[in-house]
């Protein structure tokens, strides 16, 4: 009988290897390029308050408000409007308490991809603020990451990112999820733990305070366009070593999300799977660092 496990073993840890190097062979064949960021001649301009025609800003250029945001937006006819006028609220408030105090809201419309990095090299702002259009987190909490990134002080090379975390509603969620999707829940956040990042409960919090500089670095070398963007995003932080906040924030599920419960998470975990592999194996590399104009 133990002659016959022995062998199983052997056998399974054969087959095991051998899938472990197709995968690893599949990740390395079809690792693409960062995305190319093309700006159609009429993108490259935008109509400033007064009407006239200005550059595109560039993430490179030295900054010129104190808060960009960042939305990035898809068939967001119904849930955008809603957020928008909660987070211009807080803004326009917070301005006229602070007239010192400059903003800028981008918001990101493709048309099918999720090209937060577009909206980001466009920012002009010291910090830069990512935000879900569906507007599930309560926009004020902002200043909850604005002081967990300020409590990260002294920022290695101007590098630092606070993110919004719903990890202390754990429990409220599982309580209302299905046993099905509290599984995938918990296998999504092992393979994080596992291939990516750790240190970190909540990577998928659409809710990121950066500063320009942490920008810069880790959306230069972003590959990955669809739902784990934010876990490649924090991987890069973490190989670079900026210091990473996970901060508490209030936050309600909204409906008409684009997440298909199934599927989507079985993409992500393939994504998982192959930033790792293509990281390790050297098919992706991260930028260098870029110098301001």
């Amino acid at each position: 009988m133990a002659p016959l496990l022995l062998q199983l073993a052997v056998v399974g840890a054969a087959l095991a290897a051998a899938v472990l190097m197709l995968v690893s062979f599949i990740a390395f064949i079809t690792a693409t390029k960062m995305p190319h960021l093309h700006l159609h001649e009429e993108e490259k301009f935008f109509l400033n308050a007064r009407g006239q025609k200005e550059t595109l800003p560039s993430i490179w250029d030295s900054p010129t408000k104190q808060l960009s945001v960042v939305v990035p937006s898809y068939n967001e006819e119904k849930r955008l409007p809603v957020m928008m006028d909660e987070a211009l609220g807080y803004l326009e408030k917070r301005q006229k308490q602070d007239p010192l105090f400059t903003y800028e809201m981008i918001v990101v419309d493709d048309g099918s991809k999720d090209q937060t990095s577009k909206g980001v090299f466009s920012s002009r702002g010291e910090k830069i603020l990512m935000a879900d259009a569906d507007g599930a987190t309560k926009f004020p909490d902002i200043e909850k990451l604005e002081k967990g990134l300020n409590d990260l002080q002294p920022w290695p090379d101007q590098m630092a990112i606070a993110c919004g975390s719903r990890a202390h509603l754990e429990k409220e969620s599982v309580a209302q999820r299905s046993y099905f999707r509290t599984l995938l829940m918990y296998g999504f956040h092992f393979l994080v733990w596992f291939l990516c990042v750790r240190g970190i409960r909540d990577t998928q919090c659409g809710f990121k305070l950066l500063t320009r500089e942490a920008a810069s670095r880790t959306f230069s070398s972003l590959h990955i366009e669809r739902w784990a963007f934010d876990v490649e995003l924090l991987y890069i932080a973490q190989f670079l070593k900026i210091p990473i906040a996970e901060i508490a924030v209030n936050w309600t599920e909204i409906e008409g999300s684009k997440l298909v419960p199934f599927w989507s998470w079985l993409q992500m975990g393939r994504d998982l799977l192959f930033i790792r592999l293509r990281y390790l194996m050297g098919a992706w590399r991260l930028e260098q660092t870029r110098k301001r104009k």
